[in-house]
């Protein structure tokens, strides 16, 4: 009872900040990660240990799966030889240098258990990432590779960390056996993700019912995480596949009403998960510190600065290199930039603000918690507390630290908020609006009375003249007319002009004329007119 008592109190904790978090200018996470820190640390509450099975089985699918539903198809393949770089190469970078790092200056620390470390804190995290930079108005194209980096790299590191511990346990190690079996596993992944998503898709355009719709829809993450992990693929990318391929054909197979219901649960459990995952990484300081012993208070901090600083100025550098110095590196064409850049034309502060984005969150916590007490002889572990105190480390300083300094940085740099999307949304309403009222004006499949005729003419030729005057300086805008007369069948012209907006963001959807995000934005508010429409019919029915 006491536990579900300390439940209760953290998500009450967890909404009070919620409301507080805008007007103090903290990044969410880092509000609530130092929230946990003091929780775990208050006397009367029980300790709460973060079962790793539980936050990469429970926790871990519908938040990877959220993030990839809300990233940009076309900004993530035009980036993805950059994503790959990060989210592959990177990796692997990472775990060698802390690896070298934590052998030079850990003393007893073997080669396998600096391999163990360094895998586990090389992932930047998608949760942490996407909660971060939410908000701050980054150019699109930074925030499609910070999130689409941070989707695909925990699959390198899981292989790395893998191998890395099989080599602890058993003492040995193949290099070219652990490379296949990445390009299997993470092949694996995706394929059965994709399948999975199209499998999905197909079900849900056969299903009239927005309930179930929306009930399988939040399956959906978990049926692609446990299907490629029962079969030892990488469930990580699997969810990620399923939740990209989903989310494109989202607007032919869903109904309004679902997109409605689905977008309304996912922004309530997304809200809930994310809070409490980071409220526990918090809340696990105590239980480590608790197994510390026989290191001096000023070797654990030298280890800190060592391995923290590694993890954070490897990042820096190899982003700085791979986009000034390709050739260093054997490319041919600088990493973080479109194909048909130079070096010279590469925008260092955008470099900057991804080189400094590298937040450690729930996959390098739930892996250096799921690190075995003993060995297959039946000895302990190796020094587990003290990569499991290592590891707490570098999450705190990469998601308090440089998540604290981001909004900083920013403003600092002089980077301004992206003003493309809203520009982007005015150009897409206004291209709704021109067509809507040639439809109405030719041509339009529903008999209306002259007087509403002209009231419906009139406002869809009033709102094209004030989003031309926004986005060409043209005409102004006239007023709009009303007649109050002709509900009923104002009701019925404006269901079949919402009908024929769906149909026409469709087409746009197959042209790549507008991005995702602003084909979402669009959608979510014709959907919104529809429901508004359908409620309204029925209060008259009534």
């Amino acid at each position: 009872m006491i536990h579900f008592e300390t439940v209760i109190f953290i998500l009450a904790i967890l909404i009070g900040l919620s409301a507080i978090a805008d007007k103090i200018k903290l990044p969410y996470p880092v509000l609530l990660v130092v929230a946990g820190l003091l929780i775990g640390f208050t006397p009367f509450l029980p300790s709460l240990a973060l079962d790793p099975n539980v936050a990469l089985i429970i926790f871990l699918p519908p938040l990877l799966y959220d993030a990839a539903s809300k990233t940009v198809w076309q900004e993530f393949t035009r980036s993805i030889r950059t994503i790959s770089t990060l989210a592959v190469t990177l990796v692997f970078f990472t775990t060698s240098a802390v690896a070298i790092a934590a052998y030079s200056v850990i003393p007893h620390f073997s080669w396998p258990m600096a391999f163990v470390l360094g895998a586990i804190v090389s992932p930047p995290d998608a949760v942490a990432a996407g909660s971060i930079i939410k908000g701050l108005g980054l150019n699109k194209r930074v925030i499609a590779i910070l999130e689409g980096e941070s989707l695909l790299n925990d699959a390198s590191a899981l292989i790395a960390y893998r191998y890395a511990l099989a080599t602890v346990m058993t003492g040995h190690f193949v290099l070219l056996e652990a490379s296949l079996q990445f390009l299997i596993v993470a092949g694996g992944g995706l394929l059965i993700g994709g399948g999975l998503g199209w499998l999905l898709t197909t079900l849900l355009n056969q299903i009239n019912s927005a309930t179930a719709q929306t009930s399988l829809i939040l399956l959906a993450p978990y049926i692609a995480y446990l299907a490629a992990e029962h079969v030892h693929m990488s469930g990580i990318l699997a969810v990620v596949a399923a939740g990209l391929l989903i989310t494109r054909r989202a607007p032919e197979v869903f109904s309004p009403q679902a997109r409605l219901e689905s977008r309304a649960i996912w922004d309530t459990l997304i809200f809930l998960l994310e809070g409490i995952i980071f409220i526990l990484i918090g809340l696990q300081l105590p239980a480590i510190m608790a197994d510390l012993n026989g290191y001096t208070r000023d070797e654990l901090v030298l280890y800190s600065v060592v391995i923290s600083g590694v993890t954070v100025l490897i990042r820096i550098l190899w982003v700085f290199v791979s986009a000034y110095y390709p050739h260093l590196l054997g490319w041919s064409s600088p990493t973080g930039s479109d194909t048909d850049e130079q070096p010279s034309q590469v925008d260092w502060r955008n470099l900057l603000i991804v080189a400094w984005t590298g937040t450690r969150g729930v996959i390098s916590l739930a892996t250096a918690l799921a690190l075995p007490l003993t060995l297959t002889t039946g000895q302990l572990f190796p020094q587990r507390p003290l990569i499991l105190f290592l590891s707490f480390v570098v999450i705190m300083v990469t998601l308090v630290l440089q998540g604290m300094t981001l909004p900083l940085l920013i403003r600092l740099l002089g980077i301004k908020p992206n003003s493309e999307l809203k520009r982007a949304d005015q150009a897409l309403e206004f291209l709704l609006a021109t067509r809507s009222l040639a439809y109405l004006e030719n041509g339009f499949p529903v008999s209306l009375s002259e007087p509403l005729k002209q009231v419906l003419i009139q406002r869809y030729r009033g709102l094209v003249n004030e989003l031309g005057a926004t986005l060409y300086q043209t005409d102004s805008v006239p007023e709009l007319v009303t007649d109050h007369a002709l509900v009923n069948e104002q009701r019925v012209a404006e269901r079949t002009l919402g009908q024929y907006q769906q149909a026409l963001l469709l087409e746009l959807a197959t042209q790549n004329r507008f991005t995702d995000e602003v084909l979402r934005t669009a959608e979510r508010r014709i959907d919104l007119e529809m429901a508004r429409l359908d409620a309204s019919q029925s209060a008259a029915d009534e």
